[in-house]
């Protein structure tokens, strides 16, 4: 035999069949095929291990409180509960001593204007910084850094420091006012029945403005340039580019800086503990700082609860009729 025909015979002859002597032919195993029915268990399988921990955090943490909160609504649940282990069974009169005080009506309506006022100064003052800043300049990202530092410091502590701002006699603004000439003696901005509610608000806002721009700053990155060179191509004034293209565009993130901002308002509670612990004569009593004061002032967790209870309602009441009155056909 040739070395061309010993070269040839050693490259065709299997590996398997030199491994074997030339004996049977070995042929590659398949693995098994899984079936539809396997492969949508498997997919569940995997969803659950990774949706576990999450639904487990939330029905502990989130779930058990709520539930609990709602029992603890119908029961007369006061600091003796705590040694004797009873809460008597109250039924509905934890509610209608509640709604039949006047101090709820008061905390009702500085709720919905507390609510009212943060909420529209909020989004409006969000929504131009984030059209201010989409434009590019020097120092931008710097500036818009800055804009976060309301967010990041601790409520109690923007309490404390605007609370020595807004004083009466010391306070850092008078002192301002009156130096300049505008005023000839100290505005009580904390202690005046007429001022209190309409001062924090305007902290509220301060608070809020940097949640609402960087959404809104964030939705307006995702509107497609080329719709505002077609509209210049048209004619189109700013205006009618914001109310034909930026603000349709911008709905959906507005429908959610809107709720949450709602959700989060109506349960402020350190803010105002902390100006005005709901003073002067309840001039800032609200329904968060009425179910504090109930539960921890009071000692009487039955009626905290059902005030409690009752934002919770408020809060849902307001997200499904905002969302069903904002929802729209996806291809409109």
């Amino acid at each position: 035999m040739s070395t061309t025909d010993v070269h040839a015979h050693r490259t065709t002859t299997p590996p398997a069949d030199r491994a074997t002597g030339g004996g049977a032919q070995v042929t590659a195993v398949r693995p098994p095929r899984i079936s539809a029915r396997g492969r949508a268990w498997r997919q569940r399988l995997v969803t659950t291990l990774f949706l576990g921990p999450a639904v487990i955090y939330m029905v502990l943490f989130f779930g058990y409180p709520v539930i609990q909160n709602l029992i603890m609504g119908f029961q007369h649940y006061t600091i003796t509960t705590f040694f004797t282990d009873e809460a008597p069974w109250a039924g509905w009169t934890n509610y209608t001593e509640v709604l039949g005080s006047p101090l709820f009506r008061t905390a009702l309506a500085n709720t919905v204007i507390f609510t009212v006022g943060s909420i529209l100064g909020q989004f409006v003052l969000g929504l131009g910084l984030a059209l201010f800043f989409r434009r590019r300049f020097p120092l931008s990202g710097a500036l818009r850094s800055l804009i976060l530092l309301p967010w990041l410091i601790p409520l109690i502590v923007a309490s404390a420091v605007w609370k020595w701002l807004l004083d009466t006699d010391s306070g850092a603004l008078n002192r301002v006012l009156m130096g300049s000439g505008l005023i000839d003696s100290g505005i009580p901005w904390l202690s005046s029945t007429d001022l209190a509610l309409f001062t924090v608000i305007v902290v509220n806002i301060w608070i809020g403005i940097p949640f609402n721009a960087v959404i809104l700053h964030g939705g307006l990155q995702t509107i497609p340039q080329e719709l505002y060179e077609a509209g210049s191509i048209d004619g189109t004034s700013r205006w009618q580019a914001f109310r034909h293209i930026t603000w349709p565009m911008l709905r959906p993130v507005v429908s959610v800086v809107l709720v949450l901002g709602v959700v989060y308002t109506l349960k402020v509670l350190d803010i105002i503990l902390g100006l005005t612990g709901g003073g002067p004569a309840n001039a800032t009593q609200t329904l968060a700082t009425q179910a504090y004061q109930l539960s921890f002032a009071t000692f009487d967790f039955g009626q905290g609860a059902a005030v409690s209870n009752i934002l919770i309602l408020i809060s849902l009441l307001f997200a499904v009729i905002y969302l069903r009155l904002n929802r729209r056909p996806v291809d409109e």
